[in-house]
């Protein structure tokens, strides 16, 4: 068997340093925000290059926060990737705006630049740019063009940590950058967590008090907020495991390497290309095949699991019914059904990996 992500095995590699985090944390009682949220911040600033950290309950309560605290006019439109998770759509929605959906590249998957311009309207006044599956955006041309239309960049860093464009972390490119520390990501904590980073010390200042009943002292209420803090536990475990995300982030590469190896000369699927420019930290490994679904039933019944990021395109979705952009014509409107997601992570051994490509080779 090959699992598609095997937290446990990451757990035991470093179970001695957990266990005393954890430990500590319940010692001290420092549960809710405090000691162990604020070194954590301080630390994965320090990581990204970020002058501003500000730890939060989740990667989507990150982006709901971060949009807030730009001060868009309400209804303002903001155009989102049509290939992405909901939070990166319904985070604009819950935030009193509009989405307009995008195409992306059939290459890496980011944002598409030639149909961003096109959806660019006198109501649009953001961007948000999905480094998906942990490759950059083009921030260069994406900048570009927020700077000709006067818009706000807002970077959603949730399958990025660590990535760089251009030789830079993102996070700290655009505007404000938004990141989610599900268990599952590259960064995972052992539960719900987020963080928002910036080098904009208004927006930073905004967000904290966004996230904390619209407060910096205790009681001194200056607009009504929400309740978003990481709690102590998390920002520990992440603090520990941040020491190990680089050599992390190898062995990811390391693994994606080795399957475009053994998979490149099958003309039969289509692999990630990852553009000279980026550091790709291969949050997931995406391919693309004609008869997805029956290679997930023959692979499965082989003992190796997959997963499809993301089955349905965002504006297909019964969810957006509204906007009718269900049948623009884009890569992502048609390439939902093909999508493929192969085992990788931090813990996959490079045999489980030809074991995985060699079955893939013998199913289709």
């Amino acid at each position: 068997m090959v699992k598609f992500l095997d937290l446990n095995k990451q757990y035991r590699s470093i179970k001695k340093e957990i266990d005393v985090a954890i430990k500590d944390v319940i010692a001290e009682t420092a549960f809710i925000s405090g000691k162990y949220a604020k070194q954590f911040e301080e630390k994965f600033a320090d990581y990204i290059n970020a002058n501003y950290c500000q730890s939060v309950a989740n990667g989507t309560d990150a982006l709901e926060i971060a949009i807030e605290s730009l001060n868009l006019k309400k209804e303002s439109e903001i155009i989102v990737p049509a290939n992405s998770f909901i939070s990166s759509s319904e985070a604009v929605t819950r935030s009193g705006h509009k989405v307009i959906f995008c195409d992306v590249n059939e290459d890496d998957y980011t944002i598409n630049i030639d149909d961003l311009i096109k959806r660019i309207t006198k109501n649009t006044k953001a961007i948000v740019a999905v480094h998906l599956y942990g490759h950059p955006c083009d921030m260069d041309k994406i900048l570009t063009i927020a700077n000709d239309y006067n818009l706000k960049v807002i970077e959603d860093c949730a399958q990025a940590h660590g990535a760089k464009y251009k030789g830079k972390k993102v996070g700290v490119i655009g505007d404000i950058g938004c990141f989610s520390f599900y268990p599952g990501k590259n960064l995972g904590a052992y539960g719900d967590a987020g963080a928002i980073t910036t080098n904009d010390e208004e927006l930073y200042k905004k967000c904290k008090m966004i996230a904390n009943h619209g407060r910096i002292d205790k009681y001194d209420h200056k607009f009504e907020g929400r309740n978003s803090r990481m709690d102590g536990i998390q920002g520990a475990v992440l603090s520990v495991k941040l020491k190990y995300l680089d050599s992390w982030i190898d062995m990811r590469r390391n693994a994606a390497f080795r399957y475009n190896e053994l998979l490149r000369d099958c003309n039969e699927i289509i692999l990630p290309k990852e553009n000279e420019w980026s550091l790709h930290v291969y949050h997931l490994f995406v391919i693309r095949y004609n008869r997805r679904d029956e290679l997930i039933k023959k692979l499965s019944n082989l003992g190796i699991s997959c997963g499809i990021h993301y089955p349905i395109a965002l504006p297909k979705l019964e969810a957006y019914k509204y906007l009718e952009q269900n049948n623009d014509k884009g890569f992502a409107w048609v390439s939902d059904g093909l999508l493929l997601s192969l085992p990788i992570s931090d813990t996959i051994e490079l045999d489980e990996v030809a074991k995985v490509s060699q079955a893939l080779l013998n199913s289709i």
